[in-house]
């Protein structure tokens, strides 16, 4: 899987979209994003985690991967599937290379843990509006 960048109008009409069909979704907006830390607690209040979601790595993998901690409904068989819509990311990849590259590699092994193991889907859109405000171009 690749996260190529959709324009933000196509990011929107996507969650309409997964929302009307009965699909979770969240906007995880790094606009402002700087650290790790930050993006950890980003990551945390939007994906709603439970206290014992440590801040790192792993435990942002477990969360997305085990879904037990999801108000009753929002797992599956509950849900058709779900949607995490990564928004404003553009600084935060730049000024941590790194850490951008480690966090897209756990996001794509979510994925790929519910594709392959037969669940609801995990979908990761990626979008924002480009370098200069105008939108993103990505591809299929």
């Amino acid at each position: 899987m690749s996260l190529d960048p959709r324009p933000l109008e196509a990011i929107d009409a996507a969650l309409a979209d997964a929302e009307a069909a009965g699909w979770v979704t969240v906007r995880l907006d790094l606009a402002g994003v700087r650290s790790k830390a930050a993006l950890m607690r980003r990551c945390g209040d939007a994906l709603r985690v439970p206290g014992w979601f440590g801040g790192n790595w792993d435990a942002l993998a477990d969360a997305l991967i085990d879904l037990s901690w999801l108000p009753a409904g929002m797992e599956a068989p509950d849900v058709p599937g779900r949607v995490v819509a990564v928004t404003g990311w553009r600084e935060f990849a730049r000024a941590r290379a790194g850490e951008w590259e480690t966090f897209t590699e756990v996001l794509e092994s979510a994925v790929e843990f519910w594709r392959d193991g037969g669940g609801a889907p995990l979908v990761v859109l990626l979008g924002d509006a480009g370098p200069s405000g105008g939108t993103v171009r990505g591809g299929e």
